[in-house]
């Protein structure tokens, strides 16, 4: 055996028992646990087999059973169970992963202590150092040790633990309602719970977590509901076969409005999920032009392209969800994004995750904490520094992960550098916080729930993407993360608000696919309040931007119902009726947009090529003469007048524009098109030059040649003979 057979078994048995297939799961259970020799697991697999087969043998003989469905679902509960902790077991064998070295370790070591042990060790922390303060710089070592050994062994004990008894869980609601634990210990047994229990399902963990949510202490509610979330997730198949569960989240629900925090770290999970695409972002566009310092007015190149017209085509009456900052305004930028809780810092921090501090897993998920000992060693005789450190770390700038990544990095330097550092901080810090109310403002946004759970996440995200182990672990982030999908929690979050305004969320970070889903999830509920213009404008972007231009037409068509000539779905419309062909459709609404922006070179341009399509030629030439006015010396306004000038039989107007064109910038089209009016003009050889050119230019003969007998009717409508076309071909 390996961990990819014993992971694809451990799979096939989950699939079999949440198809309720329990037959065929239980008989491959029993193959899958033959290989395994825990003789308990064994016994708890044969009773669970016995009584199986009894239900069986009962509604075979017809005998009424009231308690089947609940013997059914504790079967399916059980087989579940003996599955994970299978799975495990066989992995302890054969896997190097962190998680199975340490379950070895902890069964092989006679370390193990219990929970209350743990506790009280933990609990005496602050007393000791604070006597060991007043004795020896030795004896503060020692306590220090201590109490990071601890810690230590707590989330090893607790991450590498699968499952709890009864007597651990009375001893984890200790460590909850423990009045003289330090909140950042218990906020690394909260992590380590949640680490478990995603190695794991356990359902008092579950339970536990959410107690922890319920905490009066901030870091802990908001590790609990990011724990849960994740757990809810992971494990949505099989919740509902836990009543406790859902008895708790209805009961948790009724105290804390569970529903509204699931929503928000629902869209805190998307955003964190936006991290690489922000971490470009901060690297390719916004330091850069902070670097430069350059205006805020980009060089925009001139004429238009076909999918100009696509281009920063948001609706302006949007603004609320979908404002975007100037490029020039890139601090405000990052600042905007920072507020919204994006994740800025990635990039900067990444690279600095090598300090010795994070070769120990837990450190990973322990909040800041300056009696740490890597902090009290490092920073004895840097008390005017620290205060500077303090007030960054307090701001809610940075995650925990790099608040310490700050601190060592700052260390690090040289001793003159870092005074240097240090005192232009103290100066920028007396300016930043000299007005208190703002300082005051920053400390209350620091300690937010919805920043603590951000910070938190942030966390998370660099454990799972840059831990040098990573790859032992299913990063969480890469999976498609839908709470209001979860079948326990869709009567809390699968309603219309909460969809509509996740769907608003996925439009703005241009995830097309997922806001159309969520859109048309929306119309089918029963409970979905009567669709609004602005609903079917964004519906129908959306579908626009995935190319699906019939059903954009259709979402238009409702919004332009609702709310009749509208500007914008005026224009939307007829770009989508243009570029799938229908013509007179797409020049209907450019007309009545044509009302309202009369000298809007876009509009101008798309109706002169309407109209061009249409052969409606005079008045397409009237709108083309229109955008050379208007954008002085435009090619592109040349090129239609160039066409429909030789198509209308107007060659010396032709030649003279297409010449213009040549001695600009032309495209090989344009060497074409030239050379078509020059052999209806009668001067062969210079058509043959420009089709010489075409043909070089282009994209090879064949390509070349197709292009050609497609204008093959025009050049015949002109008098060309028609047996004249291949000679041309063969002279070029």
């Amino acid at each position: 055996m390996n961990e990819q057979t014993i992971n694809q078994q451990y799979t096939q048995i989950l699939l079999l028992i949440n198809q309720r297939r329990l037959k065929e799961a239980i008989y491959q259970l029993e193959s899958y646990l033959w290989q395994c020799s825990d003789w308990n697991l064994r016994n708890r697999f044969e009773e669970m087999q016995v009584a199986y087969n009894y239900m069986l043998q009962y509604m075979q003989e017809g005998i009424a059973d009231p308690g089947r469905k609940s013997l059914y679902i504790k079967i399916q509960t059980q087989a579940l169970e003996i599955t994970d902790q299978t799975r495990l077991l066989l992995l302890d064998s054969y896997s190097d992963h962190l998680y199975h070295i340490y379950r070895k370790k902890q069964a092989s070591e006679s370390t193990h202590r219990d929970m209350d042990q743990i506790r009280h060790i933990l609990e005496s922390f602050n007393d000791d150092l604070a006597v060991s303060c007043l004795l020896t710089e030795q004896k503060q070592d020692e306590v220090l040790t201590r109490h990071e050994d601890t810690l230590k062994l707590l989330f090893l004990q607790t991450w590498t633990n699968s499952v709890w008894g009864s007597a651990e869980a009375e001893q984890a609601k200790a460590m909850l309602e423990s009045e003289l634990l330090l909140e950042s210990d218990l906020c690394l047994f909260v992590s380590a719970v949640t680490m478990s229990l995603l190695e794991c399902f356990d359902v008092r963990k579950l339970l536990w977590l959410m107690d922890a949510y319920q905490h009066s202490n901030t870091q802990i509610g908001q590790r609990g509901l990011i724990g849960m979330a994740f757990a809810f997730h992971r494990y949505s198949d099989r919740l509902h076969l836990y009543p406790a569960i859902e008895n708790r989240i209805v009961s948790v629900n009724e105290v804390k409005q569970l529903d509204k925090d699931l929503m928000l770290i629902q869209r805190q999970i998307l955003l964190s999920q936006e991290t690489e695409k922000i971490d470009k972002k901060m690297r390719e566009e916004i330091i850069p032009e902070m670097i430069k310092n350059v205006s805020s007015i980009r060089n925009m190149k001139f004429g238009f392209e076909e999918s100009d017209e696509e281009k920063d085509d948001r609706n302006p009456d949007w603004t609320s969800m979908l404002d975007e900052p100037k490029l020039g305004e890139k601090l405000r930028e990052m600042n905007e994004l920072q507020m919204e809780g994006a994740d800025v810092n990635m990039s900067t921090f990444s690279a600095l995750k090598s300090f010795p501090f994070f070769r120990e897993i837990q450190n990973w998920f322990y909040p800041f904490d300056k009696k740490h000992s890597s902090i009290i060693k490092q920073s004895k005789e840097q008390n005017d520094q620290n205060d500077v450190l303090d007030t960054i770390i307090q701001s809610g700038l940075f995650c925990n992960n790099d608040k310490y990544s700050l601190f060592f990095i700052m260390q690090s330097f040289p001793k003159a550098q870092r005074d240097m550092v240090f005192s232009q901080l103290t100066e920028q810090q007396a300016e930043a916080f000299s007005d208190q109310a703002k300082w005051e403002e920053l400390r209350k946004f620091n300690d937010r729930p919805t920043t603590v759970s951000n910070q938190y996440l942030h966390d998370l995200y660099r454990f799972y993407k840059l831990n040098q182990r990573r790859m032992e672990f299913t990063d969480i982030f890469k999976e498609k993360i839908a709470l209001y999908q979860v079948p326990l929690l869709k009567g809390m979050l699968y309603h219309p608000d909460f969809l509509i305004h996740l769907a608003h969320y996925h439009l703005s970070k241009e995830h097309w696919n997922e806001a159309v889903e969520l859109y048309q999830q929306v119309l089918t509920m029963k409970e979905c309040p009567e669709a609004t213009d602005e609903f079917y404008q964004r519906m129908g972007y959306a579908l626009q931007k995935l190319g699906r231009r019939q059903e954009a037409i259709a979402a238009y068509l409702k919004a332009d119902t609702i709310k009749p000539d509208n500007v914008w779905t005026n224009r939307h419309l007829a770009t989508c009726y243009r570029l799938t062909g229908h013509f007179t459709e797409a020049l209907i609404y450019y007309r009545r947009v044509e009302l309202t922006t009369p000298d809007n070179k876009n509009i101008v341009f798309y109706m002169a090529h309407c109209l061009a399509e249409l052969k409606q030629y005079d008045e397409a030439l009237n709108y083309f003469f229109k955008l050379d006015f208007l954008e002085n010396n435009s090619i592109k306004a040349w090129r239609g007048i160039s066409w429909c000038s030789f198509v209308k039989g107007k060659h010396e107007q032709a030649t003279r524009y297409y010449e213009k064109i040549i001695e600009r910038k032309p495209l090989p089209v344009d060497y074409l098109n030239a050379g078509h009016v020059y052999w209806v003009s009668k001067q062969t050889s210079k058509a043959i030059a420009m089709y010489s050119k075409a043909a070089e230019l282009g994209e090879g003969r064949d390509a070349f040649i197709e292009a050609f007998k497609k204008d093959a009717p025009f050049l015949l409508e002109q008098g060309i003979a028609e047996e004249d076309i291949p000679l041309m071909l063969d002279l070029i």
